[in-house]
């Protein structure tokens, strides 16, 4: 049977020994390392190397690969974490409507005081209130909210 993207009928994903996890954490710092670079880092074959990455993708242990954004360059200089408390059993009809959010970076269902936790950037604290106002307390589902603004932030991964 073929492997493919993590889900619920997907196999489980192979055993990472301390050379895919070598590579994962390469690739975290910088996912633009070339095949050659990971390769003499973690002191395997180009062509181990290649057939590791492509495992792990196949496996659904990397689903992508992307940019890290500086948010404030980017016109984005308003952040904010809301936590939403929703009707029983809408995740999923919650979910699809916060994911067309302008500025919606993370989704999560949650245990806890409320269910949903959802990290947005926005131009500035004007968009952020008519995001929240207007558009978030619009969704029947959505019962309450609360909103973090975020002062500052560190990422865990150093720049490479």
């Amino acid at each position: 049977m073929a492997r493919g993207p993590a889900g619920p009928s997907a196999l489980p994903p192979r055993p990472l020994d301390a050379i895919d996890r070598d590579i994962l954490q390469i690739l975290q710092t910088d996912g633009r390392a070339s095949i050659r670079s990971v390769a003499e880092r973690v002191h395997v074959s180009r062509a181990n190397a290649y057939a590791r990455i492509n495992r792990l993708v196949e496996d659904g242990v990397i689903r992508g690969f992307g940019a890290r954004i500086d948010h404030e360059r980017a016109g984005q200089g308003a952040s904010a974490y809301i936590t939403l408390k929703i009707v029983q059993n809408s995740w999923r009809t919650v979910r699809e409507q916060l994911r067309a959010l302008p500025g919606a970076a993370h989704i999560a269902l949650v245990s806890g005081d409320f269910d949903v936790l959802l990290l947005v950037h926005s131009p500035d604290n004007r968009a952020l209130r008519e995001l929240v106002l207007t558009r978030l307390q619009a969704i029947p589902e959505v019962l309450s909210t609360r909103t973090l603004l975020v002062f500052e932030e560190d990422h865990l991964y150093p720049e490479p």
